[in-house]
């Protein structure tokens, strides 16, 4: 696959302009490397990799040397593997370099959960996360190889939006496309859900592709989790996995998930500590105004890329269209989500994400707040002809925010796989899911 550029790519040079040392992680395999091969050949820098093992061993033998002899950028792809000695020699050598743009670190792992890393370079690092390939990257990518968007910024990332937010920012601000058309059907949204986002094998069809994620996922075991000394029992992991893919967009339980599996819950929470290390899984927790009741409440895992999703789960969109599919609604629900959650992450606005449920069962899928306290609750919804009566929560939750806290309800959106875009009442809209990526 031809090179996509990517959100993070200019958040990576905005934050080389300002911080020593700039950490970009994310799942294996989601284009970590390349971009930042990108990035450095951008600043006249320097890529190295400690996935070589000669590259490895002159890292760890004399760390300074190693750091400070090379043209700067220098990126460190697979930094977890020099493990504390060489972040150590990093903070000692921007500690005398004061300079910002000194490192870029990449790494498969969170930089800031793994046990073989304790100095998080803290007042010294920016962090960027990397997911795998969004739906309004590939829509630009496309735009552009149709000769529709060019290096003028007139199809750029970033500009879903006239002041070059993302889409779902704009909800805040009123910015609703009512009344237009899209191309996505509901087959489509499925099969771009079965296809995911990791660019190796957004190409491959067939067996070709499974035996690719079925590879994917014995190497995160094998090489990041089980080489940094954290899981042992390896098919246990395996089973837990296949479990997380069929329970994505629901709430976390670990007892069931331990009854489940067989597992005792303190090796079933430790193991999915693991899978949000190493970027297969990320969870919302839940919103509340009352903070206190958001941390106890569970919160709502997702798995990072439906495409992962549906390969362990051996479904692709053939198997989805049947009306008894019981996993199309959570996996579109997940595709969704994941595309906020990028979108989101790359914006210049800060804005939180969460999940709401309360004890009378009333759940919203997505909650985005920003800090000034103002909402716009999300629901997703599988079908292409959605009834007005699937915003009840919406309409609860704006009711219940005017009478508490005017002013704070924002929007109510209700995504779908349909073509309608209207408005349904006092700030409660109806959009097709292709609205997220396309102007």
């Amino acid at each position: 696959m031809e090179y996509v550029e990517r959100r993070a790519q200019q958040q990576l040079h905005a934050a080389l302009d300002t911080f020593r040392v700039v950490v970009l992680h994310g799942a294996r395999q989601c284009g970590k490397s390349t971009l930042a091969r990108v990035v450095a050949a951008e600043r006249g820098g320097t890529y190295t990799t400690l996935d070589d093992p000669a590259v490895r061993a002159a890292a760890l033998d004399d760390p300074l040397t190693f750091l400070l002899n090379q043209p700067h950028p220098l990126v460190i792809d697979e930094v977890q593997f020099g493990g504390d000695p060489l972040v150590r020699a990093v903070k000692m050598a921007v500690d005398d370099h004061g300079e910002p743009g000194r490192f870029l670190l990449t790494g498969s792992t969170n930089f800031l959960t793994v046990p073989t890393i304790s100095e998080s370079l803290a007042g010294r690092v920016a962090i960027v996360q990397l997911w795998p390939l969004s739906q309004s990257e590939l829509a630009v990518h496309a735009a552009r190889a149709r000769g529709d968007g060019g290096t003028d910024g007139s199809s750029r990332l970033g500009s879903d939006t006239a002041d070059g937010s993302s889409a779902a920012a704009g909800w805040f601000r009123g910015e609703f496309r009512l009344g237009s058309s899209v191309d996505t059907t509901r087959d489509g949204y499925l099969r771009r859900l079965c296809r995911g986002g990791y660019p190796e094998p957004f190409e491959l069809e067939g067996r070709a592709r499974q035996r690719w994620f079925d590879s994917y996922v014995t190497t995160v075991l094998n090489r990041d989790i089980v080489t940094l000394g954290a899981v042992r029992a390896v098919p246990a992991m395996h089973r837990l996995i296949r479990l997380a893919a069929a329970s994505t967009a629901s709430e976390t339980n670990l007892a069931d998930w331990s009854r489940r599996l067989g597992i005792d819950r303190r090796t079933v929470e430790s193991y999915l500590g693991w899978m949000r290390t190493v970027f297969l899984v990320h969870e919302l927790p839940a919103w509340a105004r009352n903070r206190t009741r958001r941390a106890i409440r569970r919160p709502k895992l997702h798995m990072v890329d439906t495409g992962l999703a549906t390969a362990l789960l051996r479904l692709d969109a053939a198997a989805l269209r049947h009306p008894n599919a019981t996993l199309t609604g959570p996996l579109i629900e997940t595709f969704v989500v994941n595309e906020i959650v990028q979108q989101i992450s790359a914006a210049d606005e800060a804005i939180d994400l969460h999940h709401f449920r309360d004890n009378a069962g009333r759940e919203v899928d997505l909650v985005l707040e920003r800090p000034d306290g103002r909402l716009v609750a999300v629901e997703i919804k599988a079908s292409a002809s959605p009834a007005p009566s699937q915003m009840a929560n919406l309409t609860w939750l704006r009711d219940l925010m005017d009478r508490t806290e005017s002013g704070s309800f924002a929007a109510g959106v209700l995504l779908h796989t349909g073509n309608h875009a209207l408005k349904l009442g006092d700030r409660m809209y109806l959009l097709p899911i292709e609205h997220l990526w396309t102007r």
